[in-house]
């Protein structure tokens, strides 16, 4: 993209400038794991029921998958190999590589109404979907006034 030296708009090229050091500064996960352990990259939402995690991790062998919950401490890790690793026996040569391969590690701590006896994990086309039961107790529910 071009850029010109001297900017029309002086205050378009402050917030440009602005938003480009914000960037250059931001530790949140991207799909290509280059920010702070960012693979893979986490969406993380709740329901009254239940707590729920989607980690987006193409290319990853459900296999090579493990999922720990332990003491409201939930970890995510696994192996995205690269696929020239070992063509035909020979070592290929990557000229570009854009796309995070090797050991990940994520970890998420839940709040204290999750049932750890209550936890399901799934992979289908590279998301893996963990859903976690809130406890009953934490349940909502409604008071009935007398």
């Amino acid at each position: 993209m071009y850029r010109s030296l001297f900017p029309l708009d002086i205050v378009a090229e402050l917030s440009r400038l602005q938003r480009e050091t914000q960037q250059a500064f931001d530790l949140s996960p991207t799909i290509r794991g280059f920010a702070g352990q960012g693979f893979p990259a986490l969406n993380v939402g709740s329901t009254p029921q239940s707590l729920e995690i989607y980690a987006f991790a193409p290319g990853v062998d459900p296999a090579s998958l493990e999922v720990n919950l332990e003491k409201g401490l939930l970890t995510i890790s696994g192996e995205r190999k690269t696929p020239l690793s070992d063509m035909d026996g020979s070592k290929a040569a990557l000229h570009i590589n854009e796309r995070f391969s090797g050991r990940f590690h994520r970890a998420l701590t839940l709040s204290e109404d999750a049932d750890p006896d209550a936890v399901q994990a799934r992979m289908t086309d590279g998301v893996l979907r963990i859903s976690i039961r809130r406890r009953a107790s934490a349940q909502p529910r409604r008071i009935e006034v007398n």
